[in-house]
């Protein structure tokens, strides 16, 4: 079986842009997926890869045999610095695959949540990764957060994005207008304690940029403040560990 091991190879060359720019992820509709871990997860949630890379070695492992095996397409064979310049990591685990991007689709019923302006990409992964464990049903991102598809916000999201719809889309508000169920934001001050608020039904929760939080048109759209307890002296808390404790509440609520 032969080895790429140039850098100038049209796949190679697509598979870094793949890793390294945003926009060209969002034009392709493609993302690129790192590490035995989320392989599987996108398998066991029915996603089939476009394409398969690894190197010899790591091909020769028994597991990730295996894995190749259910993508139903041959992998690629990189040498490993080839490899290496391709991962978004230092120790890249030998094994990628490159996937679709779903396209935007419509759920307005199903429990959501909203992300404006969230521009940490391991904070856009830690929320896809809680919605996930909550039974959340999608998120919706504006075009001012970071991408939900790159990298480092997969490796946060540790397979979370497959078990959900992950959608940027450029009429947030629109989806927020439509969603059939209670709009909900934390804010630090004034809202009903997390433990006292009307948590049942269909949620959608909107979390906001880390430091200036929700505009104003878009607080005008929520029903439901929330304000999580916290010990006195301590200002706020970072968003993806507000959204957490904002899911389980209404997991736990829900009886699920």
């Amino acid at each position: 079986m032969s080895v790429l091991t140039s850098r100038d190879n049209p796949k190679v060359k697509h598979w870094v842009m793949l890793t390294k720019d945003a926009r060209y992820r969002r034009t392709e509709k493609r993302a690129l997926i790192e590490g035995p871990h989320l392989l599987a997860a996108a398998l066991e949630h029915g996603y089939m890869p476009v394409a398969v890379l690894a190197t010899e070695k790591a091909a020769a492992d028994e597991e990730i045999a295996r894995l190749i095996a259910r993508c139903g397409t041959r992998a690629v064979m990189l040498a490993e610095s080839l490899f290496g310049s391709i991962a978004d990591v230092e120790t890249p685990q030998g094994i990628a695959a490159e996937i679709a991007i779903p396209d935007e689709a419509e759920g307005d019923g199903m429990a959501s949540v909203f992300l404006e302006g969230v521009q940490d990409p391991s904070n856009v992964g830690a929320i896809i990764r809680s919605a996930a464990a909550f039974g959340i049903g999608r998120i919706l991102l504006d075009r001012d957060c970071a991408d939900a598809w790159s990298p480092k916000a997969l490796r946060a999201g540790m397979g979370g994005h497959f078990a959900l719809r992950v959608y940027e889309t450029g009429r947030l508000t629109g989806h927020m207008d439509a969603f059939k169920g209670t709009l909900a934001c934390a804010v630090p001050r004034g809202g009903v304690p997390l433990g006292e608020a009307p948590l049942s039904g269909s949620m959608g929760w909107i979390f906001g940029a880390e430091g200036r939080g929700l505009r104003e048109e878009t607080l005008r759209k929520v029903a439901l403040r929330v304000t999580i307890p916290m010990a006195a002296g301590t200002e706020s808390l970072n968003v993806a560990a507000a959204a957490a404790i904002c899911f389980y509440e209404a997991f736990s609520k829900s009886g699920a």
